[in-house]
């Protein structure tokens, strides 16, 4: 592929990955807003995010049967196109039973669209400059940090909290034509001899397989180790540090812009010393942003704002690695349902991890969010484990 294509090809994908990535997390700085609006608990919001990683999980895991069998552009412009219709439903929710709904419409296509960006990524960038390619498509969420939530969080705070839903649905649109135009046919994996009869042989390859096992296991806890604590960051800022609703797009803000100057630089720093020992690296860094984060007393807003940049630029220099190190223990025929059945579980470990912080944290009678420092350390600990299993993993050629 000429070079000019390729940085069109990975811009189009950055900013289907903008526009997903900005989806999930526009929820977690509405949480104090929507439970006071709701009047729901901590748990009943950590239920309704995770109804959407869930349902992600769920269709990530069916979409792997069939994804491989069709052109990507095909499956990309279908997917994103059920993607923005669910994105148009939570702007039209006029109640939390509809929102929920809606969630869980969207989250069918989201579920599919995050991992056939990872196989076009994987089917045309070659193995020695995947990571760099990767470090831009994934500066998307460090772009959604710095533009698409602290604008949705002003909407929400100027208008309702509609109003991000409706701006998201506007962007999706303009993607749209982008996947149209820049996303060539890509259909070089569909080859009738490679063409699995088994609807079944991509789970049954995979159970197989110790290594791409190990690589499901490892993305798991790496879920675990955010999700736990991303769910209640804006709620614990608001109710414990002393930050108030309109201040919290700084945090999305501040820790936006560092971690995109940083992400293109874990990609290429992955490419030349290598994704496990950067990984390592990033991952081990994380644990003090992960302590600090969820301990916090009420201290000035710019100390609250150095530990949360600091989240952020760890956060995401250690899932660049990890995501090109999971798009090498596959070949390129079964690439698109492995990294369905990768998306899947990622999917339900966030689902996953947000319930179970909702069943730990909770409001204490002056309005406070207590036990966020036991999730805190449930962090550290799957960190840890990540750490150990990443070691583990065998790349292959691909």
């Amino acid at each position: 592929m000429e070079l000019k294509k390729e940085k069109l090809l990975l811009m189009t994908l950055a900013m289907v990955q903008f526009a997903n990535i900005v989806d999930f997390m526009i929820m977690m700085p509405l949480g104090p807003q929507l439970m006071r609006i709701f009047s729901i608990s901590p748990e009943q919001f950590s239920i309704l995010v995770s109804s959407y990683a869930i349902s992600a999980g769920v269709s990530g895991f069916l979409g792997a049967f069939v994804v491989d069998k069709f052109d990507r552009k095909k499956v990309l412009l279908f997917v994103f196109v059920g993607f923005n219709l669910g994105t148009l439903s939570c702007a039209l929710a006029p109640n939390f039973a509809f929102l929920m709904s809606a969630r869980i419409f969207t989250g069918i296509f989201g579920g599919i669209l995050g991992s056939t960006v990872l196989a076009i990524i994987g089917d045309v960038i070659p193995n020695e400059r995947r990571a760099s390619a990767m470090g831009m498509v994934m500066a998307a969420f460090s772009v959604a940090s710095i533009a698409g939530v602290p604008l949705g969080l002003y909407l929400a705070n100027k208008f309702s909290w509609h109003a991000p839903f409706i701006f998201l649905v506007g962007i999706s649109a303009i993607i749209i034509f982008l996947i149209i135009s820049f996303v060539p046919i890509l259909n070089n994996h569909i080859q009738k001899k490679e063409l699995h009869t088994n609807p079944f042989h991509v789970i049954t390859n995979i159970a197989k397989n110790n290594n791409q096992l190990l690589t499901l296991v490892f993305m798991f806890f790496l879920m675990l180790a955010q999700f736990t604590v991303i769910i209640f960051i804006s709620k614990y800022m608001v109710a414990n540090v002393g930050f108030t609703e309109d201040q919290l797009f700084y945090i999305y803000l501040i820790g936006g812009i560092v971690s995109l100057a940083t992400a293109p630089l874990a990609g290429k720093l992955s490419d030349k010393y290598g994704r496990k020992r950067i990984f390592t690296i990033f991952c081990a860094v994380t644990i003090i942003p992960l302590f600090l984060i969820t301990n916090l007393p009420v201290v000035p807003i710019f100390m609250a704002l150095g530990v949360s940049a600091l989240f952020f630029v760890t956060l995401t220099g250690r899932s660049i690695p990890a995501s090109t190190i999971a798009t090498t223990v596959v070949l390129p025929k079964e690439r698109g349902g492995f990294m369905s059945i990768n998306s899947s579980v990622q999917q339900l470990s966030s689902g996953f991890a947000s319930f179970i912080a909702g069943k730990i944290v909770y409001t204490n009678a002056l309005g406070k969010l207590e036990n966020f420092h036991i999730v805190g350390y449930i962090a550290i600990a799957c960190s840890l484990i990540t750490i150990y299993l990443c070691q583990k993993i065998k790349s292959i050629e691909s």
